[in-house]
């Protein structure tokens, strides 16, 4: 009786494991279009154009009396929400962690976020300001919920079990986002057939993609749960200590110095993120740099980027499940540094490749679309294996802050292999640096060593 107990019991927990890592899929079904459509498509172009109708005589607008060229203020705005989210990322990890109330702090960023992005529909005229407002709410949102998002998945998935259910989630990211991206590209080539003007269209892709970002959180929100906040050793169970100032930020404070002395601890794991930080700021670039090469190096039209873009969505999510049935047989960090490969050849492609050729561009999109989710899913999924019991939240904060504290850097080396080149070209094949000298550096970290210097148990493979 006591074995079949057993085993009911393990049943039971295998049904519900599955139910909750179910809903955590549909997170990122939730807040990928927000990326696809908004970040990626739409609001870069309607932002920069509402700020020119605002802008005075020389083409500077003036937010609070500091002279700005309209055509730089999206980009200034993009750069203000990733300093703020790298200062609320901390303190909500560590208060997550803290308090076990992961779940909640999910839903306000998640729900503030795309109550932002929804009220992005009012953008008309010269309403410049509102529009930076909004972005800066909304990428702040989506920044720190997705590290609280990412911060369970070595809580609803066995060791065993995180690359494939990584994998999964960023599939299921990138098809919400390819889908949504076909019905904005229908409302948007067809405004005069659906009775609106160019700029109402947009609009309501912004908001539509607020309202997709609301109205799927709801799915994890119910599945998801939270637990007690687990004391890992070395930290301090007892949330009153003196110190923490008797409030959430104090203890939070308190909680984000004892995480960066703990991360001192743990040299493999900053080894890890090191490599991550560097190949991933490659990826980052590609992505944001793609169509500036595509227009202006190779001359193509706004719609062949914009198919280039459904492209990478649709590749990205076979990308992602290929390379997570790749890492069970080979193991997570195999496939990375294959991937990584893969990206460098890629980058390099592009050296080559001809004007005005449509096909040959859908050609290099192909190949990022099928490398693109995977290198991302796995890495976020062998990392889960580096981060110490109870310090989920607060260690993926500092894995989303190694991505946005220096997305900068990447963008920098493009402009520079530009500005002394004069060439895309060599801007474009200068980003193989980063996945070469990535890939370098995660072939020299020992990754066993390090899920088991973190207290984890290794894996069969890795």
């Amino acid at each position: 009786m006591r074995s079949a107990e057993a085993v009911a019991g393990v049943v039971d927990e295998t049904a519900a494991r599955r139910r909750e890592q179910r809903g955590w899929y549909w997170y990122d079904w939730a807040n990928s279009v927000y990326s696809t459509s908004v970040l990626t498509v739409f609001l870069g172009p309607y932002l920069t154009s509402v700020a020119r109708a605002a802008a005075d005589p020389h083409g500077f607008v003036h937010p609070l009396g500091v002279p700005v060229r309209a055509g730089s203020f999206y980009a200034y705005t993009v750069s203000v929400s990733l300093l703020l989210s790298v200062v609320v990322m901390p303190l909500a990890g560590a208060l997550a962690d803290r308090t076990g109330r992961k779940k909640p702090l999910l839903g306000v960023c998640a729900y503030t976020g795309a109550a932002a992005t929804t009220g992005m529909f009012f953008l008309g005229g010269d309403r410049y300001l509102l529009g930076g407002a909004l972005l800066v709410v909304a990428n702040v949102g989506f920044v720190v919920s997705s590290m609280l998002y990412n911060s369970f998945l070595p809580q609803i998935a066995t060791p065993d079990e995180r690359d494939a259910v990584s994998s999964r989630g960023w599939a299921f990211g990138y098809a919400s986002g390819a889908l949504v991206l076909v019905a904005d590209l229908v409302l948007y080539g067809a405004h005069d057939s659906f009775g609106v003007s160019e700029g109402v269209a947009v609009r309501i892709c912004l908001a539509s993609a607020g309202l997709w970002w609301g109205a799927f959180s709801l799915i994890p929100l119910r599945r998801l749960r939270d637990r007690r906040a687990a004391t890992a050793a070395g930290t301090d169970p007892d949330p009153g200590r003196a110190g923490t100032g008797g409030g959430p930020l104090g203890q939070g404070r308190h909680q984000l110095r004892e995480t960066l002395r703990d991360m001192r601890r743990h040299p493999l794991t900053l080894s890890f993120l090191l490599a991550y930080l560097v190949y991933n700021d490659g990826v980052q670039t590609v992505i944001t740099q793609a169509s500036v090469y595509g227009s202006e190096e190779l001359g193509l039209d706004q719609t062949t980027l914009i198919m280039a873009v459904l492209l990478v969505q649709v590749l990205a999510a076979a990308g992602a499940l290929l390379m997570g049935r790749l890492a069970r047989r080979y193991g997570a960090r195999r496939t990375i540094l294959g991937s990584l490969a893969a990206w460098t050849l890629t980058v390099a492609a592009g050296w080559v490749l001809p004007a005005r050729a449509p096909v040959w561009f859908f050609a290099l999109a192909a190949g990022i679309g099928l490398v693109l989710g995977g290198s991302q899913a796995l890495s976020r999924s062998l990392f889960s294996h580096l981060v110490p019991r109870g310090k989920e939240a607060e260690y993926f904060s500092a894995y989303e802050m190694s991505d946005r504290g220096v997305s900068w850097l990447g963008p920098l080396v493009f402009g520079m292999a530009y500005q002394l080149s004069g060439s895309y070209r060599a801007a474009i094949v200068s980003l193989a640096a980063f996945f070469v000298i990535g890939l370098v550096l995660l072939a020299r970290v020992p990754v066993g060593r390090a899920i088991a210097a973190a207290g984890n148990p290794v894996p069969d493979r890795i």
